[in-house]
């Protein structure tokens, strides 16, 4: 080897080198930008919640369906003072489709009550090369999805009508970890047996409805509705399914603190997240 060809060698290694040192800064630059976009909009949301109020009593479980008066009691919100916020987190796995692999991902949501609202953001390890951010959010009756690859190429920036709905469904169903909102005013419940009730909430100008079904000791089982589902640019609705697997008590109270998430398409269910409860803090 001659050394023109040594010196040319050596030189596009730096290259490579300088361009793999250059792309990695920008995207630890674009993920931590996202990721202070994302925590900037959780303290916004959880800002001034704190309201005086009264510690919950049985006579405000009254006018419950009966197995919705059994949760809220196993859960033990007799006595304690109504949440008007959340913070969270989260140990979660997901597949982007049926055929591929589950990724790990670390993840914080917040929550507000009396005018209902979240944001949910994603730390996703893809391989040791790509790391993906993601942010749901639902805030004013509207929802929005954001996720880039490395925090700087967006492949999904979505919003309108389907997703508003998407995560007024999300918030609904995920109220079992702050199952004093079950007595929210946005909230209307049917009874339609034992072990399954209807809830629908009506907030921003948009009804969504779907029914939560409770084992015999009062612990919600599953929570089922027709939500949007995108493939390929479409929405159609599918069934989508949220079970909870295991309860643990946070703050005194008993709270579903692991979940699979499931469409159940024609084609068969397609299990794409599952999360864990690491942490759970309450503003009352």
């Amino acid at each position: 080897m001659t050394e023109r060809v040594k010196r040319l060698l050596s030189w596009i290694v730096g290259v490579i080198v300088i361009v793999g040192v250059i792309t990695a800064g920008a995207a630890w630059v674009g993920m931590q930008a996202l990721n202070r976009m994302a925590e900037g909009e959780m303290e916004q949301l959880m800002a001034n919640t704190r309201v005086e109020s009264q510690p919950i009593t049985e006579s405000d479980l009254a006018d419950l369906p009966t197995a919705v008066q059994q949760w809220l009691r196993q859960a033990q919100v007799i006595g304690q003072y109504p949440i008007q916020a959340i913070r969270l987190t989260q140990q979660a796995s997901l597949r982007l489709s049926p055929e591929q692999p589950w990724v790990s991902a670390q993840a914080e949501q917040a929550f507000r009550v009396k005018d209902p609202a979240f944001v949910w953001k994603a730390n996703i390890k893809m391989n040791p090369l790509m790391a993906v951010v993601g942010r749901d959010k639902y805030v004013n009756g509207r929802g929005e999805m954001l996720i880039k690859i490395l925090g700087l190429l967006p492949v999904v920036d979505a919003r309108g009508p389907e997703m508003d709905q998407g995560t007024m469904l999300r918030y609904l169903a995920e109220m079992t970890w702050f199952p004093t909102a079950a007595l929210s005013s946005y909230l209307t419940w049917e009874h339609l047996d034992d072990t399954h009730a209807k809830a629908t909430m009506t907030y921003g100008g948009q009804s969504v409805s779907g029914v939560f079904a409770f084992r015999e000791n009062g612990q919600v089982q599953s929570f089922t509705a027709q939500r949007y589902k995108e493939a390929q640019g479409k929405f159609t609705l599918e069934n989508w399914i949220v079970e909870m697997v295991d309860y643990k008590e946070f703050n005194g109270l008993i709270i579903p603190h692991k979940a699979n998430v499931i469409w159940d398409l024609d084609s068969g269910p397609y299990h794409w997240f599952s999360c864990e409860l690491v942490s759970v803090d309450y503003i009352y």
